[in-house]
C-alpha cells in the first residue's frame, strides 16, 4: 500500500483513511456494477412491460436527466446533513436501501406488464442512487486532511474504473443469468457494502484535521501559483462539459469502430477494456500528481495529452498502436477526472463540498445525456456525421486543456470569489 503522505510523521498518517479509501472503492464498484446489470437487462425488461425497443434509449435518457437534477440536489442536501457527524452517512444509507429495494423489484414487476409501475421504480432507483455520488465525496472533502484527500478520491474512482473494465465481460455473462438473480445479487452486495458508510464517516471525522487546508493547497501548489491565477467558475464548468462530452463520444461512439478496423466484431468486447485498464493503472500516479501539482493543472495537461492520443487513434495503422493509444487515453482520463474532482472539493471547501461535487456529477450526466440523444437521433450511425464524430473528442479535449492552462495565467479570479459563487 503506498504511503499517504511522506511529508508527515507516521503518527499523523493513521491507517483509518486508507481503510476508508478501500471501503469507498468497494462501494463504488458495486454501484457501477448495478448500472451494468440494469443496462444489460433493460431491453428485455422493457419488452416485458410492453415498451417498444426504440423506447429503451429514451428510458436511459430519462435516467440521465434524473441524475442531472438529483446529483446536484443530493450534493446540496449533503452539505446540510454534513453539519452533524453521522447524519450524512445515515442519509446515504437510507437512500441507498430504498434505491436497492426499487432495483430488486424491477425484474419482478416487469412480467406483470405495467409500464407506469416499471418507470416509477426506475425513477426511484435513479434518484436514490444519486446518494452514492456527491455525498461520499462530501465526506472526503469535509473530513479528510488535504494530503490524504487525493488518495481517498482516487480509491473511490478506482472502484468505478474496475467496474468499467469488467463491464464488457459482465455483459456477455449476464445473458445466461435470470435477471431476478442478477438484480438481487448486485443490490444485496451494494446494500451490504453501504451499511458501513456511517462508520466510515465517523472514522474520517475522528481523524479530521483541526483546521482545514487552504483552497489553493489542492487546486495548485501554493509555492508556485498565486491563488489569483485560478480559472473562473465559468471556464472551469465549460472545460468540465468539454472533457465529459469528449469522454462519452470517444469511448461509447468511436472506440468500437476504431477497433473494428483491425479486429472482428466478436473480439471488440475483449479490446474495449484497454481504455479502463489504462484508467486504473494511472489512478495512483494521478493522485500523486494532483497532490504535487494541483487539480486544475493536472486536469489541463492530461486533457491535452488525451486529445492528442484520441486524434492519433483515428490514424492508427495497426492494432497494437491503437491499443497503446487507447491505453494512454484511458490513463489521461483518470488524471482528468482526478483533477476535476479534487478541484471541485477544494472549491467547495468550508461547507460546500457537496454542492460542487454534485455540480460536477451533474455535468457528467449531462454529457451522457447528450451522447444518448445523438444515438436516439440516428446521428451516431449517419455516415455524413462520421468525420465530426471522429475528430470531435480529440478537439474537445484539446480545447478544454488549453482553456484551463491559459486561464490560470491570464484570467485571474480571486479564490474567495470562486468560493462565494
Amino acid at each position: 500500500m503506498p504511503a499517504i503522505d511522506t511529508d508527515q510523521p507516521p503518527s499523523t498518517t493513521p491507517r483509518v483513511p486508507r481503510r476508508v479509501g478501500l471501503y469507498l472503492a468497494v462501494v463504488q464498484f458495486f454501484f457501477a456494477v448495478s448500472w451494468v446489470v440494469y443496462a444489460a437487462y433493460l431491453p428485455q425488461l422493457a419488452a416485458q412491460v410492453g415498451l417498444p425497443k426504440s423506447a429503451v434509449i429514451w428510458v436511459l435518457m430519462l435516467d440521465q436527466l434524473i441524475f442531472l437534477v438529483a446529483d446536484f440536489a443530493t450534493g446540496l442536501m449533503a452539505d446540510r446533513a454534513g453539519r452533524v457527524v453521522g447524519r450524512l452517512g445515515q442519509a446515504v444509507l437510507a437512500a441507498t436501501l430504498v434505491s436497492c429495494a426499487a432495483f430488486v423489484l424491477l425484474p419482478i414487476v416487469a412480467p406483470r406488464g405495467s409500464p407506469v409501475l416499471f418507470l416509477a421504480l426506475t425513477m426511484v432507483w435513479a434518484i436514490g442512487s444519486s446518494a452514492l455520488r456527491a455525498p461520499p465525496l462530501k465526506l472526503i472533502g469535509q473530513n479528510a486532511a488535504a494530503p490524504v484527500r487525493p488518495w481517498l478520491v482516487g480509491m473511490s474512482v478506482f472502484g468505478l474504473g474496475v467496474a468499467g473494465a469488467l463491464a464488457p465481460y459482465l455483459g456477455l455473462r449476464l445473458a445466461a443469468i435470470d435477471p431476478r438473480v442478477a438484480f438481487v445479487a448486485s443490490s444485496a452486495a451494494l446494500a451490504l457494502a453501504t451499511l458501513g458508510i456511517v462508520a466510515a464517516e465517523r472514522l474520517l471525522a475522528r481523524v479530521a484535521p483541526a483546521a482545514g487546508s487552504t483552497l489553493q493547497a489542492v487546486l495548485q501548489p501554493a509555492a508556485r501559483i498565486s491563488p489569483s491565477a485560478l480559472p473562473s467558475l465559468a471556464v472551469a464548468a465549460f472545460a468540465a462539459i468539454l472533457v465529459a462530452a469528449a469522454f462519452q463520444a470517444h469511448v461509447f461512439l468511436n472506440s468500437s469502430a476504431l477497433y473494428q478496423r483491425f479486429a472482428a466484431a466478436a473480439d471488440v468486447p475483449f479490446l474495449t477494456p484497454v481504455f479502463w485498464v489504462g484508467f486504473n493503472l494511472f489512478l495512483l500516479p494521478a493522485t500523486l500528481l494532483v497532490k504535487r501539482s494541483g487539480g486544475v493543472r493536472v486536469m489541463g495537461v492530461a486533457a491535452l495529452i488525451a486529445g492528442a492520443a484520441a486524434l492519433l487513434a483515428q490514424h492508427a495503422t495497426q492494432l497494437q498502436l491503437l491499443v497503446n493509444l487507447q491505453f494512454l487515453t484511458g490513463g489521461m482520463w483518470a488524471c482528468v477526472l482526478m483533477g476535476a474532482t479534487s478541484a471541485a472539493l477544494a472549491l467547495g471547501q468550508g461547507g460546500r463540498e457537496g454542492r460542487f461535487s454534485g455540480a460536477l456529477a451533474s455535468l457528467l450526466a449531462l454529457a451522457a445525456l447528450g451522447r444518448m440523444a445523438i444515438v436516439a437521433s440516428g446521428a451516431a450511425q449517419d455516415e455524413s456525421w462520421a468525420t465530426l464524430r471522429a475528430w470531435a473528442p480529440g478537439l474537445m479535449w484539446l480545447l478544454a486543456g488549453a482553456l484551463l492552462l491559459v486561464s490560470m495565467r491570464t484570467k485571474p479570479a480571486p479564490a474567495d470569489a470562486l468560493r462565494r459563487s
